[in-house]
């Protein structure tokens, strides 16, 4: 068989030799009939097969072209280039963009991991300022090389730097701390964020104006928008410096908290300046709607990331037989929800935090261990990768971007943003102190002052501003990273050695024991019913019905199996023992088996534990509980439904109140009581000045400018005296020794009338001293004698 190929090789090179000759100088095109065509594709199918696949793209397109310029007719030839097999080929174009981002990626890890290989580098220098060195240099050397240095685009660190970032945070942030302190940090975030733009604008306004600045030309409204820009603390510088320093856990979240939730003032402000920047003037109107669209803002980001946290956890139900897809739900949910607030122009920071806080406990419920562990270390790998890279880009842009230079302009802001923050804090504390139990302290307002810390997202709202509406803008940005640098650079890395100066309190880093979590929801059990008994209504009540609506609906929605049902110490024990035991194993420790004979003895004590649904319980019967939650419905219920609000700072008796009504009545008793005993005419009487009765008056002190005294009477010389002795307990303290108490025999009816009338005016009478009067009902006796 190999001999006849070669021989009809041969015979088809000799017709084609002039088709050959033509290809080799590139000038002659090969002219086929459709016979020759169909015998010559069996003969030479060998042949043409591996140089078309050996064919570059580009030659490809140019023979499809020769074939187009052909003609209908196919009478022109097709021109085919024999070129050499590309055995290499460089084409950077086509991976241009990719190669880049990863090699800025591998740039700020290479930079990250230098920076924690030299311990006394990084106890001195933050590493944010690390990371805005190196990017200056690396913007510096691509200058001199003759290219543009990149610079930090606002839509890519919107879109795709800032989300893991947030993400990371809103996931693992702190529940209990958050919530225990919403108030002070919302404080913080919007009355300290209105108060720091337009004190800073406003400022700013009036140095504008004068004489010798060279700013006549900016007005009100973009010294407003430079202020709501520059005014806003950013959470990743503040990320990256509070976790360096180890600050306590109430100063950590009131400074981050207030840095996450501040975003839907910048936004709200950023819009509306820069709409009504080009119109110079806004009314009454534009102010409401602007309170409004803060409303807007910032409820519907929460809402957009409820809802898709919900959802998370939702389809977290079913993804038993799919283990190898739950964290992708928990990262696409999440960009979801802040690419749905983004759309809207919602706040996508306030999104991803709601979607993060909510999505967790049920999603941690239903997904298995390893995809726990896959997305916590995806998240703190995602967000350190995304921090480098800002700080780095920073540093470039600088480099790279257009600056206008003014002395004026620059300082000024400087101190303005230096002296808005501190008069801000030190007002709001002031206000705050007053709500708060645990107080804020002189050191713990200077370091949230000077933990206000400006970043990238000031640096990416100046960038986004159109230079054709605002001539000043490469000035304000020239402003904005000078702020940056400096709260950067000089608080950052001042921040930690103030700290150890003031001896403020830092981080402990203990493990949470079961009988911490134990006397933590007792604490929390006994404040609630506290707040019940005394009828107000805190934030301990509101806590135990969001978890009780918590525990008997949404539960059982978006958590699978008897998980739902699980009380949360008994969650939070299996949670415990899960990571004590990765961390024996990854110790090294554990119980060891001989090498040499395995013992059953040995082998039972690796026996994996019996879950608590094995474990036997003492069971209480249907009837008993139902009654023992039928007593603790009829005695306790009633008590939050019948008290009023108490407090201490009103002590008032309350006319609503049941004691009020006990009162009236025991005071009318002893209104009928003295009326009775004003009636009594067969008994020895003494009279008695008018303001208290000598019974009264023996409960008082003789030092007491009330206490009674003796009134002589009118007729006492016509009166028989008694004497009576001063040792008798019956004597009070302030008799005169000398006169002692008068005493007269009872009086005809002409006389009763008059006594009575007199007594009116002047005198009560008293029972007899010697005789007790009328027996008194004994449920009188043990009654007070006052009114």
């Amino acid at each position: 068989m190999p001999c006849p190929r070669r021989t009809t090789r041969g015979s088809e090179a000799a017709g084609l030799g002039l088709q050959l000759q033509q290809r080799r100088s590139g000038t002659v095109s090969v002219s086929v009939s459709v016979s020759v065509l169909v015998v010559s594709v069996a003969v030479l199918g060998c042949c043409l097969l591996p140089l078309g696949a050996a064919s570059s793209p580009s030659h490809n397109r140019d023979t499809s072209e020769n074939h187009q310029k052909s003609g209908h007719g196919g009478t022109q030839p097709t021109n085919h280039t024999k070129k050499p097999f590309p055995v290499l080929s460089f084409d950077y174009k086509h991976v241009k963009q990719p190669f880049e981002i990863f090699l800025w990626v591998l740039l700020a890890s290479l930079m990250k991991l230098g920076f924690h290989m030299m311990p006394r580098l990084s106890s001195i220098v933050p590493e944010s300022c690390l990371l805005i060195v190196v990017g200056l240099l690396v913007g510096g050397i691509i200058s001199l090389v003759g290219e543009k240095p990149p610079v930090l685009d606002s839509h890519v660190f919107f879109l795709y730097l800032l989300p893991p970032i947030i993400l990371d945070a809103g996931y693992f942030l702190p529940i209990r701390p958050f919530t225990e302190n919403i108030g002070t940090i919302l404080i913080f975030a919007v009355v300290g964020t209105l108060w720091n733009a337009f004190f800073i604008g406003g400022v700013l306004y009036g140095v504008c104006q004068i004489e010798g600045t060279n700013l006549h030309t900016v007005t009100l409204l973009p010294c407003l928008l430079f202020g709501s820009i520059i005014s806003a603390v950013d959470p990743v510088a503040v990320l990256a410096v509070f976790e360096e320093i180890h600050i306590n856990e109430l100063l950590h979240i009131l400074v981050f908290g207030e840095s996450l939730l501040n975003d839907a003032v910048t936004v709200v402000l950023y819009h509306l300046f820069e709409e009504y920047a080009g119109v110079g003037t806004v009314t009454v109107i534009d102010v409401f709607l602007g309170i409004v669209s803060f409303l807007v803002v910032s409820l519907g980001g929460v809402m957009v990331g409820a809802i898709y946290g919900v959802l998370a956890a939702f389809t977290s139900r079913f993804t038993a037989h799919a283990r190898v897809i739950e964290p992708l739900f928990v990262f696409v949910y999440s960009y979801m929800a802040y690419l749905s607030a983004e759309v809207f122009h919602l706040s996508g920071i306030m999104a991803l935090i709601a979607c993060g806080a909510i999505m967790r406990p049920y999603v941690e419920a239903n997904i298995s261990h390893k995809s726990h562990t896959t997305i916590k270390y995806f998240l703190k790998m995602s967000s350190s990768v995304s921090e480098t890279l800002i700080f780095i880009f920073l540093g470039v842009s600088t480099v790279a971007g257009s600056h206008r230079w003014n002395w004026t302009f620059v300082v000024v802001t400087i101190i303005l943003c230096m002296v808005a923050r501190v008069l801000g804090v030190i007002g709001l504390t002031h206000v705050i102190n007053k709500f708060r139990i645990v107080k804020l302290t002189t050191k713990d307002q200077f370091i949230i002052a000077y933990g206000g810390l400006r970043g990238a997202i000031a640096f990416s709202l100046g960038f986004l501003l159109d230079s054709n509406r605002f001539p000043m803008r490469d000035m304000f940005l020239t402003a904005i990273i000078t702020v940056i640098f400096f709260t950067v650079f000089v608080q950052g890395m001042t921040i930690r050695p103030l700290v150890d100066l003031l001896a403020v309190k830092k981080k402990q880093e203990t493990k949470r024991s079961i009988n911490e979590e134990i006397h933590t929801q007792f604490l929390d059990h006994l404040l609630t019913g506290i707040e019940d008994i005394c009828g107000h209504y805190g934030h301990h009540h509101w806590k135990d019905k969001l978890n009780r609506f918590n525990k008997k609906y949404v539960k059982k929605c978006l958590i699978v199996g008897e998980r739902s049902k699980e009380p949360q110490l008994i969650a939070f024990y299996h949670k415990m023992e899960m990571k004590q035991a990765i961390e024996l194993v990854e110790s090294g420790g554990g119980v060891k088996l001989p090498s040499a004979m395995p013992s059953t003895v040995s082998m039972q004590n690796i026996q994996p534990k019996k879950t608590p649904s094995e474990r036997a319980l003492p069971q209480i019967s249907k009837s008993r509980e139902e009654e023992i939650r039928k007593i603790l419905r009829t005695n306790l219920q009633k008590t939050r439904q019948r008290l009023q609000s108490y407090n201490r700072h009103t002590l008032m008796a309350d006319p609503y109140e049941d004691g009020w009504n006990e009162i009236l009545i025991k005071k009318k008793k002893m209104i009928e009581f003295e009326k009775r005993i004003s009636q009594m005419n067969n008994y020895l009487t003494v009279p008695a000045p008018p303001p208290d009765s000598p019974t009264i008056a023996r409960a008082r002190l003789a030092s007491d400018p009330q206490a009674w005294s003796i009134k002589p009477a009118a007729d006492a010389g016509t009166i028989p005296s008694i004497k009576v002795d001063l040792a008798s307990p019956q004597t009070p303290d302030s008799v005169n020794e000398e006169e002692g108490l008068m005493m007269r025999p009872p009086l005809g009816e002409k006389g009763e009338k008059e006594e009575q009338e007199e007594g009116k005016e002047q005198q009560r009478l008293l029972r007899c001293l010697s005789d007790p009067g009328p027996a008194v009902a004994e449920e009188e006796e043990d009654e007070p004698f006052l009114p």
